[in-house]
């Protein structure tokens, strides 16, 4: 009765996987343009908070407290900015 029941689930796990929109296969492939540009657009939101913090730390160190982070880990996030930009 069990093998019977565990057929039952996987063929009910494999008639879903079919179902499911095309949007959310092409999503899942690593290297398909909508990740790319995903990817790129984590990376320039990541540059624009990190050069905003270092402004931010230079200006008015005061507002680090304010938005949750200590010195040190400030200091830790404006250090990942190329080194042309420190």
């Amino acid at each position: 009765m069990e093998v019977v029941m565990n057929n039952c689930l996987a063929a009910s796990s494999r008639r879903t996987t079919r179902l499911m929109p095309p949007t959310k296969r092409i999503l899942r492939r690593p290297y398909s343009l909508t990740a790319w540009l995903t990817a790129i657009a984590a990376w320039r939101e990541q540059r624009r908070f990190r050069w905003a913090l270092k402004r931010m730390a230079k200006d008015n160190p005061h507002l680090i407290d304010d938005i949750g982070l200590t010195d040190s880990q400030a200091e830790e996030e404006i250090a990942k900015l190329p080194f042309w930009q420190r």
